[in-house]
């Protein structure tokens, strides 16, 4: 299957194919200077079927996790290029997950003003999510994506075959996001999440997840307006990343709880808890709400007073309303109370 994303500035494909790894050299050019930007989980065989299709790579490998969105090591590896004399006519290939997409890109963005970049995710969360949108980032201390651009790929390959060697609580994590799709854009994904094996059937629920955010993203590159949407669960979900310290919670669990906390329908959430079940989520956590509260201060959406929130009016159709900052405190209150509860009673 392939996609091609066309924006007013920007066009590129997406090809989903199981095997792809082995055939980048058929679509894209890999004979220059490339740098595999990767991480310590990537199997050496993934790196190896990418540098065997290069005339001439470098492999810089990061330790795992949010911390490698860090300063540090994005100017580590702008040294490690001018070091090995990359030009404007090379290439950054992200080969890892979205935490990988986002440094790689990043460094492709401002490196000598911009060079090609070439995005290999090979986690779900990556491949539903962020392999589409073009935005690249690195965090400052336990804020996320404090820097960044819109930087778009000039081709994106997803193999479903790198989910093989994704551990469980990975694979269920991305698959929040192809929920979120679901529910701002299309009713019928989530119902598929609710009867379709999450495994034999990832492909489809991939391709589904990139149409949502085809669309959103080809009507609204820069974030304007409509593509607001696709931060549903992200503001208080981002405040409760940051607050476990972007590791004791994962990306998509966090959002997950960002999406249950902002539903105040209860015929939508009874319709998501045996979904949430399937995805191995929980519904409810502890936290201390002013200290999450400081951090969503800081969010992107947010100005001096007000915020950006997206909430559901229905499955299938998200609304994005400006509200008071304040409310956002009452509402993580509200929560972590309902949480206390909840523990008390079972």
């Amino acid at each position: 299957m392939q996609l091609h994303i066309q924006t007013s500035t920007h066009t590129y494909p997406i090809y989903l194919q199981k095997g792809i790894l082995s055939s980048l050299s058929s679509h894209v050019d890999l004979e220059r200077k490339i740098i595999i930007i990767t991480d310590t989980n990537i199997p050496t065989q993934y790196i190896q079927t990418v540098q065997q299709q290069c005339t001439y790579s470098y492999v810089y490998t990061c330790q795992s996790g949010e911390e490698a969105k860090s300063f540090a090591v994005y100017e580590d590896i702008l040294r490690v290029m001018l070091d090995q004399h990359f030009s404007r006519k090379d290439a950054v290939i992200a080969l890892g997950g979205g935490v990988i997409g986002d440094l790689a890109g990043f460094v492709a963005a401002t490196y000598m003003r911009g060079i090609d970049f070439i995005n290999i995710p090979t986690t779900t969360l990556s491949q539903i999510d962020s392999s589409i949108g073009g935005k690249v980032a690195i965090n400052v201390d336990s804020y996320k994506n404090m820097v960044g651009a819109f930087y778009p790929p000039i081709a994106v390959f997803i193999d479903p075959n790198t989910l093989q060697t994704l551990p469980t609580r990975h694979y269920y994590n991305g698959l929040v996001e192809a929920l979120k799709a679901g529910l701002i854009y299309n009713k019928e994904l989530v119902t598929f999440l609710g009867e379709c094996d999450v495994y034999t059937d990832i492909e489809k629920i991939i391709y589904e997840a990139l149409l949502v955010k085809k669309e959103v993203v080809e009507k609204d590159e820069f974030e304007s307006n409509l593509r607001k949407i696709l931060n549903f669960g992200h503001t208080i979900g981002h405040g409760l990343e940051s607050y476990y310290g972007l590791q004791g919670l994962l990306h998509g669990e966090a959002v997950a709880l960002g999406m249950w906390y902002s539903i105040e329908d209860e015929s939508i959430k009874e319709v998501l808890r045996p979904i949430y079940s399937k995805l191995q989520q929980r519904t409810s956590i502890q936290y201390d709400p002013k200290e999450v509260y400081n951090y969503i201060l800081n969010d992107k959406k947010a100005n001096n007073t007000t915020i950006s929130y997206v909430t559901l009016s229905t499955i299938g159709e998200a609304k994005v309303e400006e509200i008071e900052l304040p409310s956002i405190l009452t509402r993580l209150e509200d929560k972590v109370w309902e949480a206390h509860v909840d523990k008390a009673s079972n």
